[in-house]
């Protein structure tokens, strides 16, 4: 869906790319930091202490223990995607904060990388709606950021170079994943040293 939100398709839908990718981006941010506010919410029911910071570490062993493995092709997911059909309905921007939303919401499209639930658990071990927000609003920040390298495709060459780039970085994307599910190890085990 994402290959679909370029500039030579937004302009042959007679929608500008910028409006619509920047309506995708503050639907994605709008979305993940309502999600982290309520996850910060439910967790802030929980009592206060360093089991927080254990849990959170527990989870993303386990993420990093799927994104690694072949278990990243189990994990558990809905086949819901957005609805393309909305690109002829409705505006750019529309779509662009609908598809956006869904996917700053992180689970409820089709869910490819365990960090997607280790930053919903983030967000609920913070224990704040505020702490939560600003986990879901760095989450959504980041999906918005998939918009990108759609940017050059202008033109139907530029729509093939696209689709090839993202075939060749789904690998590296998923070990950039992987290596940040690493790091995040690592501060929450310095932080609790």
């Amino acid at each position: 869906m994402l290959a679909s939100i370029t500039p030579l398709g937004e302009r042959s839908r007679g929608f500008s790319w910028s409006v619509t990718a920047s309506a995708f981006a503050a639907g994605t941010i709008a979305a993940g930091a309502l999600a982290g506010a309520a996850g910060g919410a439910a967790g802030s029911l929980a009592p206060p202490g360093a089991w927080r910071a254990a849990a959170g570490l527990a989870v993303l062993v386990a993420a990093l223990a799927v994104d690694a493995t072949p278990l990243r092709r189990r994990l558990p997911t809905t086949r819901r995607q957005v609805n393309e059909d909305w690109m002829t309905r409705y505006r750019g921007w529309v779509y662009g904060v609908a598809f956006g939303a869904q996917l700053g919401a992180g689970v409820v499209t089709v869910v490819t990388s365990a960090a997607i639930y280790a930053a919903a658990v983030g967000a609920v071990l913070c224990g704040t709606p505020l702490a939560g927000a600003a986990v879901g609003a760095a989450f959504g920040a980041t999906r918005a950021l998939t918009l990108l390298p759609a940017r050059g495709a202008d033109d139907p060459a530029g729509l093939l170079r696209l689709h090839d780039r993202l075939g060749r970085a789904e690998r590296p994307a998923g070990s950039a994943v992987v290596l940040a599910e690493a790091a995040a190890i690592a501060l929450v085990v310095g932080a609790l040293l």
